[in-house]
């Protein structure tokens, strides 16, 4: 079995069973198997022998099959353990796009969303002892209400997209909890007066109580007997360890309602936009991210153990970054535990590729499940600000739905009002916090010249047809660079053309840098991208993780000196 860590490090459980490993598997061609009843056992066709969770278009799932695939079925048989006042949930990391759950040969739960995880309480489906477990997944990739991210539209790679990613492609777990239940929780740490406030949701009314440690010594509880299924708790922290870049001091939570008890942890840190300064507990920072897309040569979607999590982000801050744009992938729950453990900023992103945005429909394709990864990711301090969107260019001769981009933004607002919102990351910008391009010039002369007047003149020279910088916003350049090694045999494109030496390379990759780092309006950059990936052949490392050159290199530019706007 691979993936055998408890998948959810924010919100755990005692009494869970992984069922990763062996299902049997069908592909659904012509998308007719809920006509064909194939969640009943006399009408299994299933011929093949996946390894859940990783999906069908990867070599580790058993499979490799990368067509189009409408439809597939999974199935398995789980010994389940029925008791009086339990519930039992079967849990799914995510599952790529809209997913139907069958227990025992009836509809237990759906859910639609191919990136965030949902659960399905099978309680009054299952038996005491074996249960027969069907899920099935419908995917239509070319479907432009759908959103895709960088999974590719065509049958082959090209471009910025890759291989597609079908069906499950995270953890899939049993979860026994009592009737009377904790259901979801959010902390709002202060740590201004050396406080956490927890808001919980209860099964029911009732007595909940949290106990805060730090380093294994208690450092703060609060209980309430609440008449409401929505607790309120205020909790005083006798000892205070702010969470910090390159610090991740974490908190551990246990909290308590009648036999339920729920793990958890959060970090004592706040962010704020204060003029074009980005604070972290009131300091100025300056954030040194790398484009991460979270693909796999052996797992697509799906890293094939929890070290490469860990490794990926190990990686990064080697080279010099402070942290990471998570691009157009919602990325899996312990990639950010280890960011919280590590100090390890990132931006939370949804992959709103392959969705038609110019069309007022195109909202219900994000914005549902846009919500559920708030909700969802809400506690982890490593998140400090969310993007819903990617260029959302003009399409088929359609300009940009204005509203979609506003609406979601408000709704961002309305989940979160604790960290900052980005409507669009590049293009075209309707209401944003942040003020943030792209921008892949590379003559580092030409792309200094980009911003070298914005304290006078408040301008950009992009898309100036389309958007403007009122400038009171601080600058975030959140994709640069892609500059390809020098030519070394490999197949593949950068942007621009590649330098003819690695002096070269590294010439230009200090200039273009240097022009942010040195300038006092902007706040953050992105340097594209972390690995190689398919086709592009822009990383810092190669698709296989190793390196181009001595992360030294790269950390003696990346990490350089102090920033113009840091304090």
């Amino acid at each position: 079995m691979y993936r055998e860590e408890y998948p959810r490090p924010q919100f755990c459980r005692a009494k869970w069973e992984n069922l990763n490993g062996e299902w049997d598997f069908y592909i659904d061609t012509g998308r007719s198997g809920r006509e064909r009843k194939l969640y009943l056992p006399e009408n299994y066709v299933f011929d093949k022998k996946i390894n859940v969770p990783f999906c069908p278009e990867s070599k580790l799932s058993g499979i490799e099959n990368v067509d189009f695939m409408d439809a597939v079925w999974y199935r398995r048989e789980a010994v389940i353990e029925k008791r009086a006042g339990e519930r039992v949930k079967l849990n799914i990391g995510a599952a790529d796009y809209e997913t139907f759950v069958y227990v025992n040969g009836k509809l237990a739960g759906t859910h639609k969303g191919g990136y965030v995880s949902f659960g399905v309480d099978i309680t009054d489906f299952a038996v005491d002892g074996a249960n027969e477990i069907v899920v099935c997944c419908e995917d239509l990739a070319r479907n432009n209400t759908q959103p895709c991210g960088k999974q590719s539209r065509e049958y082959y790679s090209h471009g910025c997209d890759y291989t597609r990613t079908t069906g499950i492609w995270q953890t899939v777990w049993l979860e026994y909890l009592p009737e009377e239940h904790i259901k979801t929780f959010r902390f709002y740490p202060d740590p201004d007066s050396c406080a956490v406030d927890a808001e919980i949701e209860l099964s029911c009314p009732g007595k909940v109580a949290a106990a805060v440690t730090y380093g294994g010594r208690e450092v703060g509880s609060a209980s309430v007997d609440s008449t409401s299924c929505c607790a309120r708790l205020h909790i005083a922290l006798s000892e205070k360890h702010l969470w910090e870049i390159g610090r991740g001091e974490l908190y551990d939570v246990v909290l308590t309602f009648g036999g339920d008890r729920v793990g958890s942890y959060f970090g004592l840190r706040n962010v704020t936009v204060d003029g074009y300064k980005f604070r972290i507990n009131g300091k100025s920072v300056f954030q040194r991210l790398v484009l991460d897309q979270g693909f796999y040569p052996d797992g697509v979607y799906t890293a094939p153990s929890d070290a490469e999590l860990e490794g990926d982000i190990l990686r990064s801050l080697a080279c010099g970054f402070n942290g990471a744009r998570l691009h157009q992938k919602v990325f899996e729950e312990r990639f950010l535990y280890h960011a919280d453990r590590l100090g390890y900023i990132v931006w939370g992103e949804y992959p709103n590729w392959g969705l038609d945005h110019t069309v007022p429909q195109g909202i219900f394709g994000v914005l549902p499940e846009w919500l559920e990864e708030i909700d969802r990711d809400f506690n982890h301090p490593s998140i400090i600000g969310w993007c819903p969107f990617n260029e959302t260019w003009d399409r088929d001769g359609r300009r940009q739905i204005d509203d979609i981009l506003r609406d979601v933004y408000l709704a961002t607002k309305a989940a979160d009002r604790t960290r900052p919102c980005i409507d669009t990351s590049g293009n075209y910008h309707v209401v944003t916090d942040i003020y943030d391009v792209h921008n892949y010039d590379q003559d580092p002369a030409v792309f200094a010249s980009f911003y070298a007047d914005l304290a006078e003149k408040n301008e950009f020279k992009e898309h100036v047809d389309r958007q403007r910088y009122d400038g009171k916003k601080p600058v975030f350049i959140s994709e640069y660079g892609g500059i390809r090694k020098p030519e070394d045999g490999r197949e593949g494109w950068g942007y621009g053309d590649a330098p003819k030496t690695d002096d070269e390379f590294f010439s230009r990759l200090k200039g273009l840098t240097d022009a942010m780092l040195g300038n006092e309006r902007i706040c953050a950059y992105c340097y594209t991208q972390l690995t190689d990936i398919e086709q592009e052949q822009n990383g810092v490392y190669y698709y296989d993780r190793t390196p181009k050159y001595d992360p030294d290199r790269f950390k003696a530019i990346f990490g350089a000196g102090k920033a113009a706007i840091e304090d």
